[in-house]
């Protein structure tokens, strides 16, 4: 379990059923060695997803154990989507799935309508896409090419307030490029 979280990004009950009982089982001694390392463990029962994140040190200078994904424009626009995705399904009691010629047409909403290269924006929006499927945000379903299923991490680790802002900062942006056209 403490390999698994450290490797990241998650380990989610419903695709690490083996790991996630033991996980519940033996939460206090994980969170004690996390802490050894200057992580945090968080866990949210009701949604059977666990990952760490670096504790806050203040003032003491501590190592960062964490890689940090730098998220581009387009890696970020995709994030509200998919958020908004999760919390529909989860409203309805049931799996959060997108394909990806929906995450192409959510992003085109993001294509400056003047652009004449439509192959390097789709080839963007792709990299977006595979980005997220790297970082375990969306996970492949068995038997199908293009189709993935939104992971319950998203919701921890962007707040409802996070992708508000989000959503709030990238629809001027729309309104802007759409009105200079």
């Amino acid at each position: 379990v403490l390999v698994q979280l450290l490797l990241g990004p998650s380990i989610d009950g419903e695709r690490h059923t083996k790991l996630w009982p033991a996980l519940l089982q033996y939460q206090k001694i994980i969170h004690s060695r996390l802490n050894d390392l200057f992580l945090e463990l968080v866990i949210d029962i009701d949604m059977q997803v666990a990952f760490i994140r670096q504790v806050d040190t203040g003032e003491l200078e501590a190592p960062k154990l964490l890689r940090r994904s730098t998220l581009t424009f387009l890696d970020s626009v995709l994030m509200p989507y998919l958020r908004q995705l999760l919390t529909e399904a989860d409203a309805q009691a049931q799996r959060a799935v997108v394909s990806t010629g929906d995450m192409l047409e959510q992003m085109k909403l993001y294509e400056q309508s003047q652009s004449t290269d439509k192959a390097g924006f789709e080839k963007r929006v792709k990299a977006a896409i595979e980005k997220a499927r790297k970082n375990n945000i969306i996970s492949a379903i068995r038997g199908s090419d293009d189709r993935y299923e939104i992971s319950p991490t998203l919701k921890l680790l962007f707040s409802a307030e996070k992708i508000a802002s989000l959503i709030k900062i990238y629809s001027g942006y729309q309104e802007q490029m759409s009105g200079s056209s």
